[in-house]
């Protein structure tokens, strides 16, 4: 697989706007350029969400760039759709970063450590047109652009999917980014869902309407990577994410203020919509497919009214790919969620035996089933330390945990029960447990309206703590036998051999040869090394010298169970009756003489 290095900026800001990642991909093979027309209502997202339902592999996961773009009612756009072009996959992901698959999580966790505060700038491509006052209509508003239907079928309008709400607390002035749906409902309104997960921007809400003011924000679409990046985790309240993005830029972010509200955003953004936030009123939002992978009901929820609208003269609008994971939506999540997980379990709850945490995304969708890997030796109380944090690191993530040992590849599910079932003792590694909320998934509780009857709305948020989880510990409690496999430099010549033959190219899963789990002597590994030099006759001369009488054991004794013999108590079927000790179907056999296997 193919992974650009760090793309090439023109403007010495020290990162890649979106263009030039998409340049990137383009070199990197990771890009498909669709020139054919395509409907943004009913064609764009289901073609995508082919490569995730069509079972390829992630290597195969490709962004996509839409270059003849149509809307049924305003025909051909001199706008394209990116979708998947931020985190189709990991490859994806680590090309808008400039770095390997592999060094992901290590990119997190120096920005985490290291952020770089934004600049202010005087202007930027993003202000190239404006449209704002008596002419912010004068192209039809968010008519203008070519949005897609997520899950056509089933969604009442397109949504923003990949738009970034920028936000500012009321009394701090502190930024917030997050991304959250938007609903098209006019020319100069969106819909928006701000209270799902405990999100930042209801906080901001909250606090504006207490102060009697609507809250001002701004969506941003098609930022640079790192912003999008930035966006989407969840981080401390109070953290500028911009912050973290130029921390994963290695270069403060540039911003350039709102036209119309008191905000910045990126300079180098492809479009954004200004306005306001209503915070006296709300309307029915919804439904729409959501990463749960269920239709997230018609709910009340707060609505955003337009004040301008800038963009580049050919801007590009970018959708993230969500619904039934695993989607760009889990991607963008996972890939940086689990080395924010992985050091809080390390640092904020102290428990270092932890490795790594994997949360798991095929339907799931990341929240609900979370595995943390263990080091060797790791003390049985950390372990259910390391369980019970887990499943309260966040709102609606956690209801199953499990850990699992160092040996055991916590992407891989097969080998995830692998362990639960041979490592795990239900009855004493299981817990369940209670009070927990449900968080982002159904069952759902009723319509916009249904709700306002009951003087109820999902603005508020506060899901009954009705839900329960489970916490496994899979890890050994005591020294294994071998895996059962040939040891690793039996299997390395064996591949090489295999691709010499021009055999189907493999790909190693874990575990793919054998090593020890501590039950395992010295003499065993003698034994071992006396059979690969053809002298495994010396074993069977020692196993004959100890040979035992077999009056001397257990299996003499009156009571020793024989395997054909019922145990006392077992209804003996009467057909059985008259054959040999075999069962039925067996006659007896005249007594043979068995001769000792030494010779003697």
């Amino acid at each position: 697989m193919a992974v650009a290095t760090r793309p090439t900026t023109r403007s010495g800001r020290g990162y890649p706007d979106l263009r030039e990642h998409l340049e990137a991909l383009d070199r990197a093979g990771l890009l498909v350029r669709v020139r054919r027309p395509m409907l943004a209502e009913t064609e764009i997202h289901p073609l995508v969400r082919w490569q995730y339902r069509g079972g390829l592999p992630e290597e195969d996961w490709r962004a996509f760039l839409f270059e003849d773009v149509r809307t049924v009612k305003g025909g051909a756009s001199p706008f394209r759709v990116g979708v998947g072009v931020l985190a189709a996959s990991k490859y994806v992901y680590a090309t808008g970063l400039g770095c390997k698959p592999e060094e992901i999580a290590g990119r997190w966790e120096n920005a985490l450590a290291n952020r770089i505060a934004p600049t202010i700038v005087e202007d930027g491509p993003v202000h190239e047109e404006v449209h704002m006052g008596e002419a912010l209509l004068a192209k039809g508003g968010t008519a203008e652009f070519p949005i897609p239907i997520s899950t056509p079928g089933f969604d009442n309008g397109p949504y923003t999917t990949c738009t970034h709400w920028f936000t500012k607390d009321p009394e701090t002035g502190v930024r917030n980014q997050g991304n959250y749906r938007g609903q098209i409902k006019s020319p100069t309104r969106i819909g928006i869902f701000p209270s799902g997960l405990g999100q930042d921007v209801y906080i901001h809400w909250q606090k504006a309407r207490k102060k009697g003011q609507h809250l001002p924000a701004a969506l941003v679409i098609g930022g640079p990577p790192v912003v999008s990046y930035a966006a989407v985790q969840k981080v401390p309240y109070g953290i500028d994410e911009l912050s973290i993005a130029g921390g994963l830029a290695g270069a403060p972010i540039r911003l350039v203020r709102c036209k119309t509200v008191p905000l910045e955003v990126p300079a180098d953004a492809e479009i954004v919509f200004e306005g306001y936030i209503n915070t006296q009123e709300l309307e029915e939002e919804g439904p729409f497919g959501e990463s749960h992978g269920y239709m997230h009901p018609r709910q009340l929820n707060p609505f955003f009214e337009i004040t301008a609208i800038t963009h580049r003269n050919d801007a590009i609008w970018v959708s993230f790919i969500s619904q039934v994971t695993p989607s760009e939506s889990s991607v963008i999540k996972k890939v940086a969620y689990e080395p924010i997980f992985t050091q809080h379990l390390r640092q904020t709850c102290n428990i270092r035996s932890v490795k790594r945490v994997v949360m798991h995304e095929p339907l799931t969708n990341l929240r609900k089933l979370i595995v943390i890997q263990m080091s060797s030796g790791a003390r049985e109380a950390e372990i259910w330390r390391a369980l019970r944090a887990a499943s309260s690191f966040n709102q609606g993530v956690g209801k199953v945990c499990i850990a699992v040992d160092e040996d055991i590849d916590p992407e891989d599910a097969t080998a995830l029960w692998w362990a639960v079932c041979y490592r795990s003792r239900p009855a004493q590694d299981v817990e369940i447990t209670g009070h927990l909320e449900k968080g982002h998934a159904p069952p759902f509780r009723g319509t916009g309206i249904e709700q306002a009857a009951e003087a109820r709305d999902v603005v508020g948020h506060g899901d009954p703590a009705d839900d329960s989880g489970m916490l496994i510990n899979a890890c050994l409690k005591e020294p294994w036998p071998p895996i059962s496999l040939p040891t690793k430099e039996h299997m390395e010549n064996a591949l090489r051999i295999w691709n010499e033959l021009g055999l189907p190219k493999v790909r190693p899963q874990q575990p793919w040869y054998g090593y020890s789990l501590g039950q395992w002597d010295e003499e065993l590994e003698e034994e071992a090394r006396l059979a690969l030099r053809g002298e495994h006759f010396v074993t069977g001369e020692k196993t004959a010298r100890r040979r035992v009488k077999l009056s001397d054991t257990r299996a003499a004794r009156p009571d020793a169970f024989i395997g054909t013999d019922p145990m006392p108590g077992t209804p003996v079927d009467p057909r059985a009756v008259g054959h040999g000790p075999g069962g039925p179907g067996y006659d007896d056999e005249a007594p043979r003489d068995v001769p000792n296997d030494d010779g003697m």
